[in-house]
């Protein structure tokens, strides 16, 4: 059995941070809410949950009736689907890309956002529903 150093093990765990990396925290406090609260919330009709991770992470799974966007245009994206006074939960796999997109969405004018702390990992963690892809098996 090959051992890799320890180091570039990290290293290769760390990839998927490297976007966040270069950004800074955001200016503007964002209210942040637990992954249980955030299903009670979510699943009360009361909030909707906006996912902010990438397209193929989306579609590995999700929460139930979550809206993905992730794009250069996020603001004027989220817009046509919510209204600035609605109730949303932003998330993403681990909570970081979502701090920085609920910061966005407070400072655009949105009034009612909450950042999801520890992302879509945590949701897992709890072992809160999620829609995952269903995978047929070869006869």
């Amino acid at each position: 059995m090959v051992r890799l150093p320890a180091m570039f093990v990290i290293c290769i765990l760390a990839i998927p941070l490297l976007p966040a990396l270069g950004s800074e925290p955001p200016s503007t406090p964002v209210p942040t809410v637990g992954v249980t609260a955030a299903s009670h919330l979510v699943g009360s009709g009361g909030h909707s949950y906006l996912d902010v991770r990438t397209e193929e992470e989306f579609n590995k799974g999700h929460v139930e009736n979550s809206l993905n966007e992730k794009n250069t245009k996020f603001i004027e994206q989220v817009a046509l689907h919510y209204d600035k006074e609605d109730n949303i939960i932003v998330g993403c796999l681990s909570g970081v890309r979502s701090e920085l997109a609920s910061a966005d969405l407070i400072a655009a004018g949105f009034k009612n956002v909450k950042n999801m702390e520890g992302g879509y990992m945590a949701w897992l963690e709890n072992g809160l529903a999620v829609n995952k892809p269903l995978v047929h098996e070869e006869l």
